[in-house]
């Protein structure tokens, strides 16, 4: 799908993924919708310096159901060809520990948000019959390590949720893309150390937001399905799927409970 003169939807645009994937698009010449927790006239500037044909900002707090419907409400008249389901929230540590309202609230936003927001404009994509929704899963939808059961289950959702909508979509001109993001130095990924490194040691490969925007730019033109990291994580990912034994036998030997 072309970038160019599209209507893009991004959410978590205000920083890492979403806002260097919305810079991108901007670049490209294509028409912004931010969602953010609150507008920034100096985005509405930036992007439109960087080339955006247009640039809407949408105040929207993902975290509820009501901040979803409302959202939804504010958009109904957009014709979205591109969704970005970026906007995600980090949990993590032993579960026993884990704050049962952070858990919450991340499903709220990983998970419901994603699926409520794909329901809400996928209506107007089939009647145009031209649209792609991209979902932010990750590698921990396969990597399954300790201190991580409740964001890798989230993760695992999204990631069973977009191979189904795939084949509900075929030959409809509406696809999907789904990102199985490794780690990206982004604000989330510096939490990881917070949340985990008490009881797990967390593997440090990562790129930056941008590089990985790119990869989802080319991923978007060359209507790929699946985008999955590269390097070590890819090799892990790897043994992963096809070795768990031997996946599970290096992540024990990095864990401790305490």
């Amino acid at each position: 799908m072309e970038i160019t003169n599209r209507h893009v939807l991004v959410t978590g645009a205000s920083r890492g993924i979403g806002r260097a994937f919305a810079k991108i698009c901007a670049e490209d010449k294509a028409h912004l919708h931010l969602v953010l927790r609150k507008k920034d006239a100096e985005v509405i500037k930036e992007f439109e310096s960087l080339g955006a044909k247009s640039v809407n900002i949408w105040e929207a707090d993902l975290s509820t159901r009501e901040g979803v419907e409302h959202l939804l409400e504010q958009i109904k008249d957009v014709p979205v060809d591109i969704l970005f389901n970026n906007a995600g929230v980090l949990t993590g540590g032993l579960i026993e520990d884990q704050p049962i309202d952070d858990v919450y609230k991340m499903l709220q936003v990983n998970v419901n948000a994603l699926v409520h927001l794909t329901q809400g404009v996928l209506p107007g994509m089939l009647k145009r019959k031209r649209g792609k929704i991209i979902n932010n899963s990750s590698v921990s939808a396969y990597m399954n390590f300790p201190c991580a059961s409740t964001y890798a289950a989230s993760k695992a959702a999204v990631m069973a949720f977009t191979n189904c909508i795939r084949l509900e979509l075929k030959d409809t001109g509406v696809s999907t893309l789904l990102l199985i993001t490794p780690g990206i130095k982004t604000r989330m990924f510096d939490e990881i150390e917070t949340l985990y490194s008490k009881n797990f040691v967390i593997p440090s490969e990562s790129m930056t937001p941008g590089k990985y925007a790119e990869v989802i730019r080319e991923a978007v033109l060359h209507d790929l399905e699946v985008v999955e990291p590269s390097g070590l994580t890819g090799v892990g990912l790897k043994i992963a799927k096809l070795a768990k034994p031997l996946f599970e036998m290096e992540v024990m030997r990095r864990f401790k409970r305490s």
